[in-house]
């Protein structure tokens, strides 16, 4: 009997603190639309990835992907920069 794996969760989002050792906060923003009275709405989400080598800067847009729980919070590993932020 053979399963088939579905592709893990990946979101996009940009690194707002490295202060911890192997760890950044990403935060996600998504677009709603609310239920009842149409408005667009920006709702932005924090989440807590797992950094192995510390190549997160402040302003860095990185891709996370769902992992097993490595902490009491943190549930998402880095899985890859996309644009590294631009010094000033």
């Amino acid at each position: 009997m053979t399963q088939n794996r579905a592709r893990p969760r990946s979101l996009t989002g940009k690194v707002v603190s490295n202060k911890m050792k192997k760890t950044v906060v990403v935060e996600v923003v998504r677009i709603e639309r609310h239920s009842l009275y149409g408005k667009v709405m920006r709702k932005k989400t924090r989440v807590k990835a797992h950094d192995e080598v510390n190549q997160c800067q402040i302003g860095d847009q990185v891709n996370i992907v769902y992992a097993r729980p490595l902490s009491k919070t943190k549930h998402w590993r880095v899985s890859g920069v996309l644009t590294k932020r631009v010094a000033s």
